[in-house]
């Protein structure tokens, strides 16, 4: 049981505005100029901030410090988020293209937090599991150009995919701010 004093001092990377993660110069998701133009761009835009941001919350942090449970009896984790990720990526590759489904990458009864356990093997696996799932499904998803297309047996628009891929790691990363700050005080954007 961990009380008040056993929590890590609240910090952050950033010198210029002290409650960011980084420094706008140092941050990968800041990008020159304006704006993607049009809706899918836009989509895609979001979706890769919302990915390295995940990306961000996990680096510096050792097999131990990833798989660091929440709080009783939550089985959530920074390493349990990123398997939870790659599984649902696969996921809505199945819905888009349901006449193959592929099988879970972790098994039932949420193997994706469960099996989040401090072994490097694993995490690198959950990485490249999760970079893999990703690349599939943004291919997958690359074969429509029209956002109103229906897919999937569940007739799914292709822009309904791209929102609810955004809402899933825009959630989670909500929940892979906590989770650090928890490990090692680090806060910020």
């Amino acid at each position: 049981m961990h009380t008040v004093s056993d929590m890590p001092e609240r910090w952050s990377q950033a010198s210029v505005y002290p409650d960011m993660w980084v420094d706008p110069d140092e941050d990968p998701r800041n990008s020159d100029g304006v704006s993607p133009d049009g809706e899918l761009a836009t989509l895609q835009d979001f979706l890769t901030g919302y990915r390295l941001t995940l990306r961000m919350k996990c680096e510096g942090l050792n097999p131990e410090q990833l798989a660091r449970r929440s709080v009783p009896p939550s089985t959530m984790s920074l390493l349990g988020l990123v398997r939870h990720l790659a599984e649902v990526e696969r996921d809505w590759r199945n819905w888009i293209q349901p006449e193959n489904p592929a099988p879970e990458l972790y098994g039932a009864d949420d193997g994706d937090f469960k099996g989040a356990v401090a072994e490097q093997e694993l995490v690198e696996g959950a990485f490249a599991d999760l970079a893999r799932e990703q690349a599939a499904t943004d291919a997958a998803l690359a074969e429509y150009a029209d956002l109103g297309a229906r897919v999937g047996k569940d007739g799914n628009s292709v822009r309904e995919l791209w929102v609810h891929r955004i809402e899933e790691y825009a959630r989670h990363c909500g929940h892979a701010d906590l989770l650090r700050e928890c490990i090692d005080g680090r806060v910020g954007q």
